[in-house]
């Protein structure tokens, strides 16, 4: 067992009037042995998580998993991805009002209420405080905001770290904007309600899935229009993409996995996850050997593996959990678990939750940082 979950174990059994003495005393113990291996490990990476609801992140320690900082970014903050240097975390910020789920027909599809004079008109949204917002991880403080179009939900950093592809939800639109010059550049028509973005292996292309119509489009990065388009089933929230070009697109009304060629733009396969699955979000292992799938309201993480494609175990976790991340070492699975204002931490190897994080409200999204 490691050190630090037998300290967690210690400290809840010393709430016992019996163990309180010995306990305290093992705890210390504990504490002192493993001070000189966790300083070392406590430096190795970070948790940034976004909680939309509250406006903030929660950076988590990835030593101990201690709350190290949490930092005001403004309204609605949910997509998260760091700068490959690892100097800087970006954070997709947002003025539209949060709206509920939507409803679920018989088949599973989402209903959609249209919206009185159209998507774009809704008149309690803060349209200055949309954009991308731009955190120095070293200070532990946003330094600036990138316009980003309207109501950013989701990114992803080009393969040369010099341009940000973007959903913009309200406006059935992708956004390209340049870092450096701070200019949006780009502005293509995708299908509704966009979500996921994720760049190809090669940097060649970005997938927007499209939650409304479970549109998949394929965006060229040298003209910036859309070069393929194909359909999955409903609500696709994003693509995690092997090396190989094999892509992974989880389906949250249909509780299905869509496995496609990333390169032909097709599905290949298509998996059926466990009973009440209502998968949210796919990520890969380090080594690209296991694929985790958050399973939003059934609480669950499933993993899999990559070449065979067989379910391999299924892992209780918090309440409806969302956005993941994998530690560097493959080690600990992180998931922001909305209505509970927490993050679990899964322990891979044993399979298992080892506890539960609290953060700000509603946990969206998760990157981690090695330092």
């Amino acid at each position: 067992m490691h050190n630090r979950l037998r300290i967690v174990v210690l400290h809840r059994l010393s709430h016992h009037p019996a163990m309180k003495t010995a306990v305290k005393k093992w705890v210390v113990l504990l504490a002192a042995c493993a001070a000189s291996t966790t300083s070392a490990f406590a430096a190795g990476y970070q948790v940034f998580v976004t909680n939309e609801r509250s406006g903030n992140v929660t950076v988590i320690d990835g030593g101990d998993f201690s709350v190290a900082a949490t930092i005001a970014v403004g309204k609605r903050p949910r997509g998260i991805h760091a700068s490959s240097d690892g100097k800087t975390v970006y954070i997709a910020l947002s003025g539209t009002p949060i709206e509920a789920p939507p409803q679920i027909d018989a088949n599973g599809n989402p209903v959609f209420e249209k919206k009185k004079g159209g998507d774009e008109d809704d008149a309690s949204a803060d349209k200055a405080a949309d954009g991308i917002g731009i955190l120095n991880i070293a200070a532990k403080k946003l330094t600036g905001k990138l316009s980003a179009g309207s109501d950013p939900e989701e990114f992803a950093l080009s393969k040369d770290g010099r341009r940000i592809y973007i959903s913009n939800e309200d406006t059935k639109t992708a956004s390209v904007i340049s870092i450096a010059g701070a200019k949006l550049e780009h502005i293509i028509p995708v299908g509704g309600e966009p979500e996921g973005v994720t760049a190809t292996p090669d940097g060649k292309q970005f997938y927007v899935t499209c939650e409304a119509g479970g549109d998949i489009y394929v965006i060229d990065t040298a003209s910036y229009k859309a070069v393929a388009n194909f359909k999955v089933k409903g609500r696709p929230r994003n693509v995690a993409f092997m090396r190989s070009g094999v892509g992974f697109i989880p389906s949250e009304s249909a509780g299905e996995l869509n496995i496609i060629d990333g390169v032909q733009a097709k599905v290949m396969k298509t998996i059926t996850l466990p009973s009440g699955s209502r998968p949210m979000r796919a990520i890969l292992s380090p080594d690209e050997k296991r694929l985790y799938v958050s399973n939003g309201r059934a609480g669950t993480i499933s993993v899999l593996d990559t070449q065979s494609y067989e379910l391999l175990d299924t892992i209780k976790v918090g309440t409806r959990p969302w956005g993941i991340g994998v530690s560097p070492d493959g080690k600990f699975l992180f998931s922001a678990n909305g209505p509970s204002n927490d993050v679990s931490v899964v322990d891979l190897s044993m399979k298992k939750e080892l506890m539960r994080i609290k953060t700000g409200a509603s946990p969206w999204g998760i990157a981690i940082i090695s330092r």
